[in-house]
């Protein structure tokens, strides 16, 4: 099958954290993943929704998995439950260490810069997009 037409899926920054990701994704760890509504806001993308395919792509930018979203939902960062944050394959034990990972990485430079906002934040009332998908194919 032709993907060549498929959106892209990014995972995190070119990296460590994204080459841990993708292999999650690619292992079956993974299967939820969570942005802020406002990344979409800034990137004028629109929410992926059920069904949806994206090709993953690794830190060289290499197509290595198809996913399919099989869940979109949005919520506060207060509102995230276990299950989502256990589902995104990192390891997290409790929703605080999945907030406490997700504060650093929103938080981070790279994000900040991604968002053009140098004091960019998360609270309580962040909205979120959680996204559940499935590994459809292994391109990789």
């Amino acid at each position: 099958m032709d993907y060549s037409t498929l959106p892209i899926a990014e995972f995190a920054f070119p990296g460590p954290l994204r080459d841990q990701l993708v292999a999650a994704i690619l292992d079956g760890t993974k299967t939820s993943t969570t942005g802020t509504a406002r990344e979409y806001e800034v990137e004028q993308e629109e929410v992926p929704k059920p069904g949806d395919r994206e090709v993953v792509v690794d830190s060289a930018g290499k197509p290595v998995a198809v996913i399919e979203v099989t869940e979109v939902r949005r919520a506060r960062l207060a509102d995230v439950d276990l299950q989502h944050a256990t589902d995104e394959g990192e390891g997290f034990a409790t929703v605080a260490q999945w907030r406490a990972g997700h504060e650093d990485y929103w938080h981070s430079d790279d994000m900040r810069a991604a968002l053009n906002d140098p004091g960019f934040t998360v609270d309580e009332n962040t909205m979120l997009v959680l996204q559940r998908f499935r590994l459809i194919e292994r391109l990789a």
